[in-house]
């Protein structure tokens, strides 16, 4: 039938089908017990599917319920769980069944998707068994057989499966068993019934079944006997016991008495009495002639009687009469409680206190009787304590274990004592002991060692860092003070650096920190308790210092302005790329602080030279022509890497020539200053000259011959580098030192630098112009005698590139 009840054709079904199944995919399928709460979790959709929430919902997913109004679950869009929506009984959707399964379509739009969901609905023990009603009347004659059945209506159970009724319980009693087959419940009679013992008999039946947690029905059976025949009255037993306490208030009932006559009404009526007893035995004792009752009407002392016995009779309506007899033991009562006394008590007790150590002498006395007055004492709780007897009713406290006033610093040690009566009576006692604290924990600090960074050039007083322990004794005890040990940093005391505050343990800087002049340092702080002998722990503090970029580049070729005069001398052949200078500097500082760069800032042709941006070497961009000036004159500055970056600046003063006699006059390129003194030095200069010209020749002669030296060019200037340009951390030291020994210059005194202290030593690099390219001069040229000499000094730089000359 479609949905407006036609019928359809077979073709036209068929093509429909094979139409939907492109529509439909894959089914769900989820598993969950019944009665849920509303909104509960059965399983993600969107998750299942491989969707997002997203998707679900501008899909406008849903559930369509077939064949029911209700609809179970639903699609929380938020998430795209699939949860409960309303509750869900198993038993009212699919009965008895043992499969419970609720289909429903999950449809998708756009495009249109259909997926079939199935909802298998577990069942839980939700139902107890029950039956038809709360009583089942039966009449049986007494004169019944042995083994005769009688069927009983069987329970009723909702549940299925093992939370149906598994099992049927009979209350115990004399004349009925239980026989349960599959389809029945039966009572058996074991014992044949006696009017005259029972009239009514009742017993429960109860239903349960096999669920977790297991739920179960009851019912009442009541079996009323019908009478045979007559008997005379008879007692229950011949002999009637009962036993009771002194003390016990007048009016209680001591024993009931009973006899049975088989006749009805009159005849079956029976009268109880006592029989012979004593003037003492009548006041102490009452019967009520209808029920049998014996009750107190007396004074019940066990000191005086602890026994009383006597006869009763039952009579009849035609007066048959029938004996037996009673007997009445009176038992002590133990109405007194064991009552603790603390005899002596240590307290506080040192923790430190050796094992069974006795703190304390505890006595127990009871005022009963016998066992009633036997009292045995404990202590209940778990404590470092126990109790040890001693003489009759006394015992000593005892320590059993180590004390730790740390972990446990008062105890509430509870004694009971407890009689041997029946009932026991006890009584307790709470003793409170505290534990006195000795010195037994040094303070401990909370880690093992600190570490403490600082810039340098702090300001006096600053906090480094700060250090703490604990030290759990008590009061002074565990009252911590922290100070520094002695010791020695950079061959100062140690105190002269740092501080630390005895209370809190806070560490301060005393004076500014140079990081230049060292970079770390430890000290030891020491916590040390008040205790009497103090304990104590110390701990190492590591005081990292941090470079500042608080100085400049130090530039220490070409010198500094104002001391000897130096200018390097460019052959006219040289080509571009011809290395003619370099410019050498340090800085004190580490780290990117110390990375230099090489700037030209001022040259008179711009064009011509270029400097090494890590190097510092100065070459020739392009080859010399004539029209280039003959006096050069370039200004390098020289910056760190640091923030705010410092730098220097240096003059560099170059003559492209190939002949000093080229150049028109050196005082040209000279300073200003000092003329008169520098005229001084030429004449001091001509006669040394003259002196010992022919010596020099010599010497120099000499040593060009033995190491077949080519002759080197004369430049109007020294390289070398002034051991007073060094910094004092810079040791010109043959290979450590912080300037590669590659680059070595030659260098000439002119006329104004003989005041200039130099460090010469014999190194020299023939690599500063090519081979090919180097001048020959003539023994013209050497008509001033001028002494060579090669300098090369190494000088740091943090930059491997930077590494000079």
């Amino acid at each position: 039938m479609g949905d407006n009840g036609f019928l359809l054709s077979p073709i036209l079904c068929f093509s429909f089908f094979i139409v939907a199944l492109h529509f439909v995919h894959g089914d769900l399928s989820y598993s969950f017990p019944e009665e849920m709460k509303r909104e509960s979790v059965i399983g993600n959709i969107a998750k299942d599917l491989g969707l997002d929430q997203k998707t679900l919902s501008s899909r406008n997913a849903r559930l369509d319920f077939v064949g029911t109004r209700k609809r179970y679950c639903d699609i929380n869009m938020k998430t795209g769980d699939l949860i409960t929506s309303e509750r869900i009984d198993r038993e009212s959707l699919c009965g008895k069944k043992a499969s419970c399964v609720v289909n429903v379509d999950l449809v998708l739009e756009n495009p249109l998707q259909l997926h079939r969901v199935s909802l298998h609905i577990q069942d839980v023990n939700d139902n107890s068994p029950k039956f038809k009603t709360n009583l089942i009347e039966m009449e049986i004659s007494e004169s019944a057989d042995k083994g005769n059945r009688f069927s009983i209506e069987q329970a009723h159970d909702a549940d299925i499966g093992q939370n149906a009724v598994q099992r049927y319980n009979l209350e115990k009693n004399e004349n009925f068993i239980l026989a349960v087959d599959r389809n029945k419940v039966e009572l058996v009679l074991e014992n044949k019934l006696d009017r005259e013992n029972e009239k009514e008999i009742n017993f429960l039946l109860t239903a349960l079944d096999g669920g977790s947690p297991q739920r179960s029905g009851t019912v009442v059976i009541h079996v009323t006997v019908l009478d045979a025949n007559d008997n005379a009255p008879v007692f229950s037993q011949d002999v009637y016991k009962a036993t009771v306490p002194e003390n016990s208030p007048t009016d209680t009932i001591v024993i009931r008495i009973t006899a049975v006559d088989a006749d009805e009404e009159l005849n079956g009526d029976v009268i109880y009495d006592f029989g012979h007893l004593s003037d003492d035995d009548i006041n102490v004792f009452s019967m009520n002639r209808q029920t049998g009752e014996i009750k107190i009407t007396g004074i019940i002392d066990f000191e005086e009687t602890s026994l009383y016995e006597m006869r009763v009779e039952a009579k009849d309506g035609l007066g048959l009469t029938s004996y037996a007899k009673v007997i009445i033991d009176i038992t002590d009562v133990n109405d007194n409680e064991p009552i603790i006394y603390l005899k002596s008590l240590s307290d506080p007790i040192p923790e430190n206190v050796p094992l069974h150590t006795e703190v304390g002498i505890i006595n127990v006395q009871d005022t009963d009787s016998e066992m009633n007055g036997q009292v045995r004492c404990s202590i209940q709780q778990n404590v470092p304590f126990k109790l040890v007897p001693s003489i009759k009713n006394y015992y000593s406290l005892v320590t059993t274990g180590q004390l730790d006033r740390e972990l446990v610093s008062d105890y509430n040690i509870t004694i009971t004592a407890t009689d041997e009566g029946s009932p026991p009576l006890s009584s307790s006692k709470t003793v409170q002991l505290s534990v006195a604290d000795i010195n037994d924990n040094p303070p401990v600090f909370e880690e093992q060692s600190y570490s403490a960074y600082v810039t340098e050039n702090n300001k006096p007083g600053s906090t480094l860092c700060s250090v703490s322990a604990r030290d759990p004794d008590w009061r002074q005890n565990g009252t911590v003070i922290y100070s520094l040990l002695p010791g020695e940093v950079n061959g100062a005391r140690v105190s002269s650096y740092v501080s630390v505050n005895g209370d809190t343990g806070v560490i301060h800087a005393v004076r500014s920190f140079d990081y230049e002049q060292f970079r770390s340092f430890k000290v030891h702080v020491m916590a040390r308790d008040n205790g009497s002998p103090p304990l104590s722990s110390n701990v190492t503090v590591s005081v990292f210092i941090s470079d500042v970029n608080d100085n400049s580049p130090q530039i220490l070729y070409p010198a500094p302005e104002g001391s000897s005069f130096m200018t390097e001398l460019v052959p006219k052949a040289a080509h571009g790329g011809s290395l003619v200078s370099k410019v050498i500097a340090v800085d004190a500082d580490s780290g990117q602080n110390a990375w230099l760069s090489y700037h030209i800032i001022k040259s008179a042709d711009p064009g011509l030279f270029s400097i090494g941006l890590h190097s510092g070497e100065i070459r020739i961009q392009r080859d010399i022509s004539e029209s280039d000036s003959m006096k050069q004159n370039l200004i390098v500055a020289v910056k760190d890497n640091g923030q705010p970056s410092l730098s220097a600046t240096c003059s560099i003063y170059l003559l492209i020539s190939d002949n000093l006699a080229e150049v028109p006059e050196l005082k040209d390129i000279s300073y200003d200053e000092k003329n008169s003194k520098l005229t001084s030095y030429l004449i001091i200069a001509l006669v040394s000259v003259s002196t010992f010209f022919l010596t020099f020749i010599i010497i120099i002669l000499g040593v060009r011959f033995c190491h077949r030296r080519k002759p080197r060019l004369l430049f109007d200037g020294a390289v070398a580098i002034p051991g007073a340009y060094l910094p004092p951390n810079y040791a010109d030291v043959d290979g450590t030192g912080t300037l590669r020994s590659t680059y070595n210059y030659d260098a000439y005194l002119t006329t104004g630098s003989r005041t200039s202290d130099f460090k010469f030593v014999s190194s020299y690099n023939d690599n500063t112009l090519p081979a090919d390219q180097t001048l020959k001069k003539s023994n013209s040229d050497f008509t001033d005698p001028f002494e060579e000499f090669g300098a090369s000094d190494e000088v740091g730089n943090p930059n491997t590139s930077n590494h000079g000359s």
